[in-house]
């Protein structure tokens, strides 16, 4: 499995714009193969920085779904309304593997 973090930076006065957005996602991804692990808004701290999280089984499994959302009418909507807005001012993403089971000590070998 690989996992895409994404960190946003955001126009703070269009929240409501990127949750929007970020909702669809949340809905969309699941549908082309992949796992979201959900969008993360600003609360304290820094007004303008959100992050979320999605898995596809494989990096390829992944380029299939860059691939085929270029296609989608649904994702260029969204697409749209992200560069109209203009609520994301940047972004990058950066992939990881994700460890999802936790062991005992015993199971890990420790003294």
């Amino acid at each position: 499995m690989i996992t895409c973090t994404v960190r946003y930076e955001l126009d703070p006065a269009k929240l409501d714009v990127f949750e929007r957005y970020a909702r669809f996602w949340m809905w969309k991804i699941p549908q082309m193969g992949g796992l979201h692990h959900g969008y993360h808004m600003p609360y304290e701290g820094p007004n303008d920085i959100a992050y979320c999280h999605f898995s596809f089984p494989s990096l390829a499994d992944y380029e299939d779904y860059r691939t085929a959302m270029h296609a989608d009418t649904e994702c260029q909507r969204a697409y749209a309304l992200a560069a109209e807005s203009k609520c994301i001012r940047r972004y990058d993403r950066s992939f990881t593997r994700p460890v999802l089971t936790g062991a005992s000590p015993a199971e890990l070998g420790l003294p």
